[in-house]
């Protein structure tokens, strides 16, 4: 579904170059959940960022759902990700101006589904929130925004899902509870996950963990 060969990724700074990955090799199969830990600034996020396409490396190949990025302009990956990717980020990323129900059908109607509506009501009852479809994200709590953000990511029947710090955001209760919501749905629709987690309770319900150290693979064992 995604592999990562040398990858590395090196920035300018006053200082110098920083390196903040560096040579990261990577294979995820369909199906299987990754968990990327380590301390801050190890290179978690920009490690997701990469091999979902969201930025480029500065060295290295990452194929990505049979592509590879690195032949691809910025247009080209946006194709490759919409409906076939999902995201979830720490942050929520909803559209402050939708409602929960539009901010669901927003990706399925630019995949062009005819079924969006359908799917983003389905989605929405399926994390427990119909009774919040017209409400805006400043009317929902923290834990309602990111089942709002949950059900976006897996609405398009995406092939892989990036998860950034999920319940980076939320208290341990809700938390626990977005925890068991995600597993549940990733393992009802056999989506690949991969996440970004300094949570060891979430990163143990993955089959396998890359520990990152200063921006090198120190281990990948299973969880």
């Amino acid at each position: 579904m995604v592999a990562a060969h040398a990858l590395s990724q090196r920035v300018p700074t006053a200082d110098g170059i920083l390196a903040i990955l560096s040579e990261v090799e990577l294979a995820v199969q369909a199906g299987e959940t990754l968990a990327i830990t380590g301390a801050s600034g190890s290179g978690k996020s920009t490690l997701l960022g990469l091999l979902a396409g969201l930025d480029q490396p500065s060295a290295g190949d990452i194929v990505l759902l049979g592509q590879r990025l690195g032949d691809l302009d910025e247009d080209a990956r946006a194709r490759l990700r919409a409906g076939r990717i999902g995201f979830v980020f720490q942050s929520f990323q909803l559209l402050p101006a939708l409602t929960a129900l539009e901010n669901i059908l927003l990706p399925l109607e630019l995949a062009g589904r005819s079924d969006a509506r359908e799917r983003a009501t389905h989605w929405l009852a399926r994390v427990g929130l119909s009774a919040r479809a017209g409400h805006t994200p400043r009317q929902l709590s923290g834990g309602e925004q990111q089942r709002v953000a949950i059900a976006r990511a897996f609405a398009t029947d995406p092939e892989i899902v990036f998860a950034d710090e999920p319940t980076g955001n939320l208290d341990a209760d809700t938390g626990a509870r977005i925890i068991e919501l995600l597993f549940e749905l990733n393992a009802s629709v056999r989506t690949t996950l991969i996440l970004v987690t300094h949570d060891d309770a979430l990163a143990s319900r993955c089959q396998r963990r890359l520990h990152l150290v200063a921006g090198r693979v120190h281990e990948a064992a299973l969880a």
